[in-house]
């Protein structure tokens, strides 16, 4: 008799990928148009922002915090480097991306000093710097969307071109940026003295100042690496666009918090891995998509979204419990 007990997970993200087939083999036999090259490369595309999202802000909750403001500052940073075109035909694609980091980093790290110099709660702090950065876009823009964008922006570009059964098809951009973040991030958490550090001051703060670990400056590079990946990620949607719209990205933190949740990061810290992340990404991806092919009701898709989060968190807190419960009863 077959042993099965082998294919059991051992982990959330052992249990994230059997979801993840689940729900492929689902939408694959309900709707003949979910399991085709070209819609599960748009699904990836489509989704490469809120990838590089969930990058940043996985970092961030590593450490035990929590930020919402990322797409605020995205859609302020995209602003300005159009604003810098449009008003003084400022056309260097190098130094405009630099200067978008810049100012995603800056804004993360103004985050981080709010939080550790105040001791505020950290969605405090963030859910304010949301309300201030995107109130100040729609006042000082008047909710104007900007058309005329530099070449170098807008021009599309292929990656990886690939034949498959004698069609053509490409990999494009932004799943190419978000896979090159995604690298480097496991890198940075696995293998660098800094990201064990990342980890020991999510999993216990005080335990970790008292080794000699500099909280505060850990707190500060989260942040500000969280701003960094909302500048690029602002830039890479506008890429996909055309367009600089001021409010497109405000309202879609939800998908990218329930992606790293779903992904195994803890909301108390010290826990999660890359893969997980990227798997919760694509597992919203999925269910959005699958749901809209059945004829589903965007609606719905949010009833579903949610109810996925609360799942999941509670699946966190009760495994934390569990490994935290020295009880002898």
């Amino acid at each position: 008799m077959p042993d099965f007990s082998r294919l059991r997970p051992h982990s959330s993200q052992g249990w994230l990928a059997w979801v993840l087939v689940a729900f492929i083999l689902f939408f694959s036999l309900t709707s003949d148009q979910f399991l085709t090259v070209q819609n599960l490369l748009d699904l990836a595309e489509s989704y490469a922002v809120t990838g590089i999202f969930a990058l940043g802000l996985f970092l961030v909750l590593v450490t035990g915090g929590i930020d919402i403001s990322f797409a605020a500052v995205a859609s302020v940073v995209q602003y300005l480097i159009a604003t810098l075109f449009v008003q003084f035909q400022f056309d260097n694609a190098a130094l405009s991306i630099l200067l978008a980091i810049v100012c995603g980093t800056t804004f993360g790290v103004i985050n981080a000093l709010l939080i550790t110099s105040l001791r505020v709660v950290s969605i405090i702090i963030t859910i304010s710097m949301q309300s201030l950065l995107f109130g100040l876009l729609m006042w000082v823009t008047g909710g104007k969307s900007l058309y005329s964008l530099p070449d170098w922006w807008i021009t599309l570009r292929s990656v990886l071109p690939f034949t498959w059964q004698g069609n053509s098809f490409q990999v494009g951009l932004p799943l190419a940026i978000m896979l090159v973040i995604a690298g480097l991030t496991a890198l940075l958490l696995n293998k660098t003295n800094l990201g064990r550090q990342l980890y020991a001051v999510g999993g216990d703060a005080e335990s970790a100042r008292r080794i000699g670990i500099r909280v505060g400056l850990i707190h500060v590079f989260a942040y500000g690496w969280l701003g960094a990946m909302a500048a690029i990620g602002g830039l890479v949607q506008v890429y996909r666009m055309g367009e600089v719209v001021p409010n497109a990205l405000v309202g879609g933190e939800l998908d990218v918090l329930a992606a790293t949740v779903l992904g195994g990061a803890s909301l108390m810290g010290g826990k999660g891995t890359v893969s997980g992340t990227l798997m919760g990404v694509f597992l919203i991806a999925i269910l959005k998509n699958g749901l809209n092919l059945i004829g589903v009701s965007n609606y719905f898709m949010n009833i579903v979204v949610g109810g996925v989060i609360m799942v999941a968190i509670a699946v966190t807190h009760y495994k934390k419990r569990k490994e935290t419960d020295v009880s002898f009863v």
